[in-house]
């Protein structure tokens, strides 16, 4: 090792590591040196030589087996990405149609096998480390049963965000976090208090359905900017628009983005972060994936790059802990005082009961393994569903590949229509969402939304077979007309 190189022993182990899996050197399957050997090859601890295989095995480059020790993992075949988008000259007004509602919306018929949803099922949650959290807080402070909670949300609650928002690079003053009804609710009252009728605002595209949501409730337009399938936003893009458009605040997901999966490089971040304070625009910042995603660097938020307070940092733990807490959090930065006025006057505080639970939950010691298996078990899942797509879709679609999260970004031939396969797919009993719905001027026809959470059973992996079948009769058919 290099005595002069400040960067963590493990992770100098483990990108070495990782670049002799990349080159090949290492081979798929091939067995890797116990810890113990390995920490006396480099004359490390073995406790260091373990960071570097959890810092492998998040990045999918190995696998432990139990009893047997630590392997090369095998990926499944390589897939070309979805081309980035073109700019979009004009902000749109939002109006969201009846489809995006019905793949979308929690009411959908038992029956149906979807593809619609985002969030980790029941199965790979952990419910009774949650009840149990939730039956100590309510012994310990089951007075608070009794009495109206903060608006703000309870003070403890609010440190332990604080605490847990180091691991995205942050730091807060606990004073300044309020505790929320959700990510969604975060990011509602961070419009309403930066926004007014009728301002702009930029976004992914694509973007997250609800976002057009949200901006169609609140009157607000939408300009959709280009975005990258592996790197994100285009900050040229944005510029251009901030140049040209009164463009007020800006929505993105750098970690994960949905539906693309993107992930914004850290220096990209920052200069989003500058971008905003130059500008004088708000910066919406969503993170509700970051716990997700393989990689501990790319968890670090553009919030933590801001000096200005003009980013307002928005999370919630559905994703990662459980969804019926209904439990969310921000820190608004300069639009803070705006904000608690708007929260105060719309819903007041949440359970303080379920506050102190999470609270609980993210302080555990054994949190970052419960992360840890939680993103192994959904890489599994992720990586059977693209051999499928590989093996069963029409040749020349492209599939994202995300470092983490629950979502698929395909793009098919340009001569299938995606809401045609989806009327055809309903009949079949399968739910799968077009690309015209995460965008507001109804592009991306030729392109689909994968979700691999909620009930996940063998029946997917089969019905996404025939989804693939069903697209690849469908181009047929078409080029039949065309010929």
């Amino acid at each position: 090792m290099d005595a002069a190189d400040t960067t963590p022993l493990y992770l100098q182990i483990a990108a070495q590591l990782a670049e002799l899996v990349r080159n090949g050197t290492l081979a798929r399957g091939e067995k890797l040196p116990s810890v113990r050997e390995l920490a006396r090859q480099r004359a490390v601890a073995q406790s260091t030589v373990v960071q570097a295989y959890h810092w492998l095995e998040d990045a999918r480059l190995i696998t432990a087996r139990p009893r047997s020790g630590f392997f090369v993992a095998a990926r499944p075949a390589s897939l070309p990405e979805p081309t980035t988008p073109r700019p979009l000259r004009r902000a749109r007004e939002v109006s969201v149609d009846w489809l995006g509602q019905r793949i979308l919306g929690r009411d959908q018929p038992a029956d149906m096998v979807s593809y619609s949803s985002g969030t980790p099922g029941p199965e790979l949650f952990n419910p009774d480390r949650v009840r149990r959290a939730v039956t100590r807080a309510a012994q310990r402070h089951r007075h608070l049963l009794c009495t109206y909670p903060s608006s703000s949300g309870h003070e403890e609650a609010r440190r332990a965000l604080a605490r847990y928002a180091v691991g995205l690079g942050c730091s807060l003053d606990p004073e300044n976090i309020v505790i929320t009804g959700g990510c969604m609710d975060s990011i509602v009252l961070c419009l309403r208090a930066a926004t007014r009728p009728g301002d702009i605002v930029a976004l992914e595209s694509p973007t997250h359905f609800s976002f057009l949501e949200v901006l169609q409730g609140l009157h607000l337009r939408a300009l959709e900017i280009p975005t990258h399938p592996r790197h994100g936003l285009s900050l040229d893009a944005l510029q251009l628009a901030l140049e040209t458009q009164p463009v007020k605040a800006v929505m993105v997901v750098p970690t994960l983005s949905n539906p693309l999966g993107s992930c914004m490089p850290q220096a990209e971040r920052r200069r989003l972060a500058h971008m905003a304070a130059r500008h004088g625009m708000a910066v919406i910042e969503d993170a509700i994936y970051n716990d997700l995603v393989e990689v501990d660097e790319l968890r670090r938020t553009v919030k933590s790059y801001d000096t200005t307070g003009h980013v307002m940092l928005c999370d919630s733990f559905s994703k990662t802990l459980a969804p019926g807490l209904r439990l969310g959090w921000v820190e608004a930065g300069r639009w803070s005082q705006a904000m608690r006025a708007i929260k105060d006057l719309q819903a007041g505080g949440q359970s303080a009961v379920l506050e102190l639970a999470l609270a609980d939950l993210i302080t555990q010691a054994g949190h970052a393994a419960s992360m840890r298996q939680l993103r192994a078990a959904v890489a599994a899942r992720m990586d059977a569903v693209r051999g499928v797509i590989a093996a069963h879709f029409p040749p020349g679609t492209r599939v994202s590949d995300p470092p983490g999260g629950l979502l698929l970004w395909l793009e098919l031939p340009r001569a299938l229509d995606s809401v045609l396969l989806h009327e055809a797919c309903l009949a079949d009993g399968l739910l799968i969402a077009p690309g015209t719905v995460f965008s507001a001027s109804g592009r991306f026809r030729n392109c689909l939304r994968i979700g691999v959470g909620g009930d996940w059973t063998p029946a997917h992996l089969q019905g996404l077979r025939k989804v693939g079948e069903t697209a690849t009769r469908m181009l047929r058919s078409a080029a039949m007309r065309v010929g």
